[in-house]
C-alpha cells in the first residue's frame, strides 16, 4: 500500500516467552528462505529468537513396518528449520521497525470495502486499487497483494472461484516435553489409518505434535487428561497393533529381494523419543481442507500464500508453498521496477500466476493422493503403499529428486 501521511498507530509483537504450537517447516536452501534471508532479511532475527534445525526425516506406516528417511548427504547440514508462527511474526515485525523510514504498516485496522478498476480502464495506469477501512481512511495502491488466508476477503470481493473440500479430519496440535534431553535433530511422521502423526524438533527437550485424525477423536483427545493424553502419543507412535503376519511376510520378501539387488542402499531405523508432557494450555485443534483458487491474480492484484492454495499438513508444505509464491512475485516485480514498467499491470502477474500454478497444483495433488493413500488399512493398499516405499526409500537418487521438488 502507498502510505499515508498521518501517523500510523503502532503495535508492539514481542516473541513468546514459551514454544507455542503452530510451527512451519522452513527449508533454508530454498529459494523463499533466500528471499528471507537476503532481501525481508527476518531471518536472521529468527535464529537470535528460537528456532531448531533437523537434519534427517523419518516417515512410517503403522501397518507395516515399512519406512522411508530423508535426510542431507552430510548430515552436518539440515534439512530444514522448525520455526514457531510468533516467532516468525515477532521476526517480521522487527525488520519493519528496522526499515521503518521507507515502510509504514498500519495495525489495528479493518478493510471494510475494495475498489477496483472496471474492465474498460485496465488498458490505463490508472486508477489504482482503492481500499477503504473501517476508520474512514482509504489507501490507494498501484498493487494489491491479497495475502489474507483460505478465507481471504481479497479473493471473494474479486469472485474469483475456488475449488475446495473438507477432509473431515480435525489436527490435534500441542507442544510436548520429552522424557528426556536428546540431540533432537529427527522429524518424526508416522502414518495411523485414522491420519498421520508428527512430532517435530522445537529444542533438546521439547517438540510439536501435529495429528491428524477424525473430528470425533480430535475432540477426545482434546478432552483427555494429560496423562492419558501423553499415553495416547506414545502409543500412536510405538504401537503396532494395526500390522498383519501377511503384510509383514509379503514386505520382508519384498525388501530381502530389493536388498539383493541394492545391498548397500537404504536406511537405519531409528526409534522416536518418549514424551513425559505436554505444554500448558497448547493442545488445539482445528479443521483440515483442501482448496485452491481458479486464478491467482487479476488487474493490480495478486493472491499468495492460502489466499490462493491451501494443503492438507502431513507434508509440512503450506508455509512453504506461500513463502514459494512471495519469491515468485518478489523476483518477478523487482524486474519490472528495474525496467521502469507498471507493477500492477497483467504482464507480470500472469508470468507470476503461471510459473506458481505449475509448482502448486502438483505438488497439492500429491498431498491430496498421499492423504488418501494412506486412509485405510485395506490389505491391497497397504501392500501397494509398502512396496512403493520401499522401493523409493531404495533409490537415493529419487529421494532427491521429491526433497528437491518440494523445496522449491
Amino acid at each position: 500500500m502507498e502510505p499515508s501521511p498521518m501517523e500510523w498507530p503502532v503495535k508492539r509483537i514481542l516473541c513468546p516467552k514459551f514454544a507455542i504450537c503452530r510451527v512451519y517447516a522452513c527449508a533454508p536452501d530454498t529459494n523463499h528462505m533466500k528471499v528471507k534471508k537476503k532481501s525481508v532479511g527476518a531471518w536472521e532475527h529468527i535464529t537470535k529468537m528460537r528456532c531448531k534445525p533437523y537434519k534427517r526425516m523419518q516417515v512410517w506406516d503403522a501397518c507395516s513396518d515399512v519406512l522411508i528417511t530423508f535426510d542431507k548427504e552430510d548430515m552436518q547440514d539440515e534439512m530444514a528449520h522448525i520455526v514457531e508462527n510468533d516467532v516468525v511474526v515477532a521476526a517480521l515485525t522487527k525488520q519493519l521497525d528496522d526499515l521503518s523510514d521507507n515502510v509504514q504498516v498500519k495495525y489495528r485496522s479493518k478493510v471494510v470495502k475494495y475498489s477496483w478498476p472496471m474492465p474498460h480502464q485496465q488498458a490505463n495506469a490508472i486508477p489504482w486499487v482503492k481500499v477503504t477501512l473501517a476508520s474512514g481512511e482509504s489507501v490507494e495502491t498501484k498493487l494489491l497483494i491479497g495475502a489474507d488466508g483460505p478465507n481471504s476477503m481479497v479473493r471473494q470481493e474479486l469472485g474469483i472461484p475456488t475449488v475446495k473440500w473438507n477432509y473431515d479430519q480435525s489436527a490435534v496440535v500441542a507442544v510436548l516435553h520429552l522424557s528426556e534431553p536428546t540431540e533432537n535433530n529427527v522429524a518424526w511422521q508416522r502414518f495411523l489409518p485414522s491420519g498421520p502423526i508428527a512430532m517435530l524438533p522445537l529444542s533438546d527437550t521439547e517438540s510439536s505434535l501435529v495429528w491428524s485424525t477424525s473430528h470425533q477423536q480430535a475432540q477426545e483427545l482434546l478432552e483427555l487428561d494429560e496423562e492419558s493424553f501423553v499415553d495416547a502419543i506414545n502409543s500412536a507412535f510405538w504401537s503396532n497393533e494395526n500390522q498383519s503376519e501377511l503384510i509383514e511376510t509379503a514386505g520382508s520378501l519384498f525388501r530381502s529381494t530389493l536388498s539383493a539387488i541394492m545391498p548397500s542402499a537404504g536406511s537405519p531405523r531409528q526409534l522416536p523419543p518418549s514424551v513425559a508432557g505436554i505444554g500448558p494450555k497448547s493442545r488445539v485443534k482445528f479443521p483440515l481442507g483442501i482448496g485452491h483458487a481458479s486464478e491467482y491474480i487479476r488487474h493490480r492484484v495478486a493472491l499468495i500464500g492460502d489466499a490462493a492454495h491451501r494443503v492438507h499438513p502431513l507434508a509440512g508444505q503450506g508455509a512453504n508453498l506461500g513463502f514459494g509464491d512471495v519469491a515468485c512475485l518478489t523476483r518477478i516485480l523487482s524486474q519490472a521496477a528495474f525496467d521502469g514498467k507498471d507493477l500492477g499491470a497483467m504482464q507480470h502477474l500472469l508470468e507470476y500466476e503461471t510459473e506458481r500454478q505449475r509448482h502448486n497444483l502438483p505438488m497439492m495433488a500429491a498431498i491430496d493422493l498421499m492423504k488418501r493413500l494412506y486412509s485405510t488399512n485395506a490389505a491391497p493398499v497397504v501392500l501397494l503403499r509398502t512396496f512403493g516405499l520401499q522401493a523409493t526409500n531404495m533409490v537415493p537418487a529419487l529421494k532427491e529428486q521429491i526433497m528437491g521438488f518440494a523445496s522449491k
